[in-house]
């Protein structure tokens, strides 16, 4: 296990493109792959640890950025990443490694890349921001009703397969088996059975090409109601903790990036 000072980041690298090139549609174990290079070049056990783990302590979004309808990408087009770290400690060595990359092109897919900056202070960019595991459990719950954003197809892994609609007991006791993973001794969360409903949703299902095949998930958002304020309490922590975590399968690939809408879709249209 990592060291961890019990703190959570999530940083944004901004990209242009370097030459001309096709929209690749297959970029999850790039994007982990560059991160983990990254890693490598500042503390290579690190690196090498993270890729034996079976619980990432990373969450990645996939490349984000304007997409010409025919797929082409020009140069000089800008592009970004968000790399989440559940672990604290993870910050130094990523910022060195980006560091020691230096100005030399990076490769995602068949096109390539320089980096144009990095935001890693709350403010600098919209993506970006910080907390730590002691705030997140002080944050008050201000009503009974929780409302997340799936940004990115979203799935769980079942005994019976894979589900790609968000129930309540799939994403909050995922989460909460992800914040017991990678939370301190002090901060831990007791199992919880869930006792919550869907009272609104508005999602679709989309496809995510991977290297083998698509991943089928839920994108959209999805309101959530805890009857239980005790359980109400925790999954506001939970639902922000989801903004660094991700939810689901795959999140280190770009699936399951999520956010905590403050304000219900339903009420912003009346």
């Amino acid at each position: 296990m990592l060291p961890n000072d019990g703190t959570l980041h999530a940083i944004v690298i901004e990209l242009s493109a370097a030459q001309r090139g096709v929209f690749p549609t297959t970029l999850g174990r790039a994007i982990q792959a560059q991160v983990l290079a990254w890693l490598s070049l500042a503390n290579p056990a690190i690196a090498l640890m993270i890729h034996d783990s079976q619980d990432n302590p990373i969450s990645l979004s996939g490349l984000l950025g304007h997409r010409r309808s025919n797929g082409d990408i020009r140069e000089g087009d800008s592009f970004s990443i968000r790399i989440s770290l559940l672990q604290g400690s993870l910050i130094h060595p990523l910022l060195q490694g980006i560091e020691l990359w230096g100005n030399q092109p990076l490769t995602l897919g068949k096109c390539a890349f320089v980096i144009r900056g990095v935001a890693a202070m709350p403010g600098t960019h919209a993506e970006v921001g910080s907390s730590s595991y002691e705030l997140l459990l002080k944050t008050p719950r201000s009503q009974d009703d929780i409302t997340l954003q799936f940004q990115s197809p979203t799935s769980f892994k079942q005994e019976i397969g894979i589900q790609p609609f968000p129930l309540p007991e799939l994403v909050f006791g995922g989460l909460l088996r992800r914040w017991n993973l990678f939370a301190g001794c002090e901060y831990q969360i007791q199992p919880i059975e869930w006792r919550a409903v869907v009272s609104a949703y508005e999602i679709k299902t989309h496809a995510l090409q991977m290297e083998s095949a698509s991943e089928i998930g839920s994108q959209g958002w999805v309101r959530y109601r805890f009857p239980d304020a005790s359980q109400a309490q925790i999954a506001a922590t939970l639902a922000y903790f989801s903004y660094f975590s991700g939810v689901g399968r795959k999140t280190s690939r770009g699936m399951g990036q999520t956010q905590l809408l403050q304000k219900s879709p339903i009420q912003r249209k009346r």
